[in-house]
């Protein structure tokens, strides 16, 4: 039994091995230092919105701060509940401290962080097959090319890089069934499995992506329910299992989730409807099950062509896991349709969750997960199914499969040839799924006669490897041929210089849709009442976005004082002070004449009792906003209706803490372009003011006459009590593991 146990320990040496070097060779134009050789992640979200705002946390947490709020992005944002952001997620932390180790932020650390994903996705399918298939002589090359499949498919290499969060969240569902798997794997619940799977799933949530958590956690709790009719006392030992489970995800990333839940409620995102939310893949992408690139750039479903093979192998084989996993694909399938399917139109309605989210094509990681566990459980099928009939009659069918493959392959040539522009790159595609088919129809045979044979086992994994490098290695969706320092500059371009040398002292703000685009002012600086992160606040997003490219009232609301713009005049008086280019041409950056200051005093206001009536009062042509303030609520104080003399002048200014000194000669308002939002405080002369919401969106403070200090600080209860509820949970989880491990000591 040793020498037995040294043998797989071996084999599984030399597996991990072989999956760190094919992830190097993956990644290989990532790491080389040759320049000419060299490729980074094209250009888009992965830019615009994660290396912006990750730029940003590397800034604030360098200084030992934490980035509770961005001044620099939407007009403002609690940065701690921006999910995309992650800001307390541990491998973002990881990244920042080696970029602070080894020279400061740049683009390349998030593509490491990024690739460094892909490795931990494969490294976890490989544990999660080997313990599945534990005691079959077969079940390293079974994880192997499971982990290989899930690494390298079209899902793991397709956007989910250039949407980080997304990337980042999935790859925690194998450790999460992982630990779900060790739990019940005896008669009785084991709890250091239940942690596991809690810490996988909490860290899921953490990474930023709540609609792939969500995802996770729901194949999570049904791989739960199913193992869990194994053991004593099946229905008892599941609700507890489960209540454990849930409270351990929880506390894991409570000091995420408790502001994300407040923050989400408030934002433009909640009041979407069905037709926004049930956008899918169409039926036809399902032939990129077997053709990828057939249908779109995206080729999410693919797992590979001999990967089928062995997915119908253990779907023939039948056993529970396999059937499981089938269902799992099989519902997962269905979702990602969204509205083409009759599934999503029933489920919309009845499924916990689903109504937050858009986008169904993203329940795909549950697909590709799925066929990659089901792959790896064909592969030991084929190897040790006693009844050699089935295995003939399979690749009898993978035959005319083939057949099949190269029949439609033919067509698309004779298509090629009457109108080479519209058929080529579909007969290439054709062409390289025929290819792969036959070859392995040779591979498989063999295997399936002979699957004790190394070298029939070797060239299995080759062929598997051989494919999904080539269909994936290099996506040109994905990557550019540009060194990572050619793809964005981490210095501010020239025109954004102009503005950023401001020397007034006041905080101001700038129009970014044109010049500074995407994210980022949150990278270089520059307050920006623009962004593209998904989540905005509903208040400041209609004020925003009330007209999309010339809006001078969201100009004065939010103290804009410069405006990149795409025109050389703009409809209020401006001067420009400076020209350039951006990715849609030509830019002009105008200085207004006459900037609204970031706090100012009103003495007069219009009382509204909704942000309906407010927005219809300050749509009104003769509406003149540096006249009255709009205000919901009512006043404690008189306001004279009519000017007076006072000054209002900010002190200080950082992301969670405004300081601003006032001297009035009667009562007023203070309008502040700051978005209101619970987590921010007053106090005026040290006691407490309440916040009152202006402009549908905006906050504003009641002064007295007189002279006042009041002091803004950002200091969320939910961030609060989160923190304190995940600190608790890491440090339970670490006592746990300490004692786990001196006990197998």
């Amino acid at each position: 039994m040793r020498q037995l146990s040294h043998i797989l320990e071996d084999n599984d040496f030399r597996a991990i091995a072989v999956l760190v070097l094919l992830w190097l060779l993956f990644f290989w134009r990532l790491f080389t230092p040759v320049a000419a050789d060299q490729a980074s992640l094209a250009k888009g979200d992965f830019s615009g919105q994660f290396v912006a705002f990750a730029s940003y946390q590397y800034d604030r947490m360098t200084r030992s701060e934490i980035p509770l709020w961005n001044p620099y992005n939407n007009g403002g944002l609690p940065f701690i509940a921006d999910t995309q952001a992650a800001v307390f997620y541990p491998l973002r932390w990881l990244t920042i401290g080696l970029s602070h180790l080894t020279g400061g932020w740049n683009y390349n650390a998030l593509q490491m962080e990024m690739a460094f994903h892909v490795l931990l996705c494969t490294l976890f399918m490989y544990h999660f097959l080997r313990r599945l298939t534990l005691g079959d002589a077969r079940g390293p090359l079974a994880a192997f090319c499971s982990a290989v499949i899930i690494g390298y498919g079209g899902y793991t290499t397709g956007y989910p890089p250039l949407q980080l969060a997304v990337l980042e969240a999935a790859i925690w569902l194998p450790l999460t069934a992982l630990g779900i798997l060790e739990a019940t794997r005896g008669r009785q619940l084991a709890f250091p499995g239940i942690a596991l799977a809690g810490f996988g799933l909490g860290l899921s949530w953490l990474a930023g992506h709540p609609q792939t958590s969500w995802f996770v956690t729901y194949i999570a709790v049904a791989y739960f329910l199913f193992r869990s009719l194994r053991l004593n006392n099946r229905w008892r030992s599941f609700v507890a299992g489960f209540v454990i489970l849930a409270a351990l995800t929880i506390g894991v990333c409570a000091v995420s989730l408790l502001p994300s839940t407040e923050y989400l409620l408030l934002t433009s995102r909640e009041t979407l409807g069905f037709e926004a939310k049930g956008n899918g893949f169409p039926f036809r992408d399902i032939v990129q099950l077997v053709f990828p690139g057939s249908v779109s750039q995206w080729s999410p479903l693919y797992a590979g062509i001999p990967a089928l093979f062995f997915v119908v192998l253990a779907v023939m084989r039948g056993d529970r896991e396999s059937r499981f996993w089938l269902l799992a694909a099989f519902i997962g399938l269905l979702h990602s349709l969204g509205e083409n399917s009759a599934f999503y139109q029933v489920t919309y309605n009845f499924i916990p969750g689903l109504r937050f989210f858009r986008g169904q094509e993203r329940a795909a990681v549950v697909v590709a997960n799925s066929l990659a566990i089901l792959a790896g459980l064909g592969i030991v099928a084929a190897a040790s199914w006693p009844n050699h009939f089935y295995r003939r009659r399979a690749i009898r069918y993978w035959g005319f499969f083939a057949a099949l493959v190269t029949g439609i392959t033919l067509v698309t040539f004779f298509a090629w040839t009457a109108e080479p522009a519209s058929w080529g790159e579909l007969f290439n595609i054709a062409t390289r799924s025929a290819f792969i088919t036959v070859v392995a129809f040779f591979v498989l045979r063999r295997f399936t006669a002979q699957p004790r044979r190394i070298v029939v086992q070797f060239a299995l994994a080759a062929l598997i490897i051989f494919e999904l490098f080539s269909v994936n290695l290099d996506h040109p969706a994905v990557y550019d041929s540009l060194p990572h320092k050619e793809q964005l500059s981490m210095t501010a371009p020239p025109l954004v210089q102009q503005a950023l040398i401001d020397d007034s002292g006041q905080p101001f703000r700038v129009d970014g849709f044109r010049g500074l685009e995407d994210n980022y002012g949150s990278l270089y600086g520059l307050m920006d009442m623009r962004g593209i992160s998904p989540l905005w606040l509903k208040g400041p997003r209609a004020l925003v976005y009330a007209d999309y490219v010339n809006n001078p009232l969201a100009w004065e609301l939010f103290a804009v004082k410069y405006v990149f713009s795409g025109q050389e005049r703009l409809s209020v008086p401006a001067q420009v002070i400076g020209t350039g280019k951006d990715s849609r041409g030509d830019v002009w950056l105008h200085r207004l004449e006459n900037p609204r200051p970031f706090a100012r005093l009103y003495y007069a206001a219009d009382l509204v009792d909704s942000d309906q009536w407010a927005r219809e009062l300050m749509a009104d042509e003769r509406y003149d906003e540096r006249e009255k303030i709009v205000l919901q609520g009512a006043l404690t104080l008189a306001l004279p209706g009519q000017a007076a003399a006072g000054s209002a002048t900010v002190a200080s200014f950082a992301p969670e803490e405004i300081v601003i000194d006032i001297d009035t000669a009667d009562n007023a308002i203070l309008s502040l372009s700051l978005p209101h939002y619970p987590g921010w405080k007053a106090r005026l002369n040290s006691e407490p003011s309440p916040i009152l919401r202006a402009y549908a969106g905006l906050s504003a403070v009641e002064i007295p006459a007189g002279q006042h200090r009041l002091r803004l600080i950002f200091a969320p209860d939910t961030y609060a009590v989160g923190a304190l509820i995940s600190a608790c949970t890491w440090l339970g989880l670490a006592l746990l593991s300490l004692l786990t491990l001196l006990r197998r000591r």
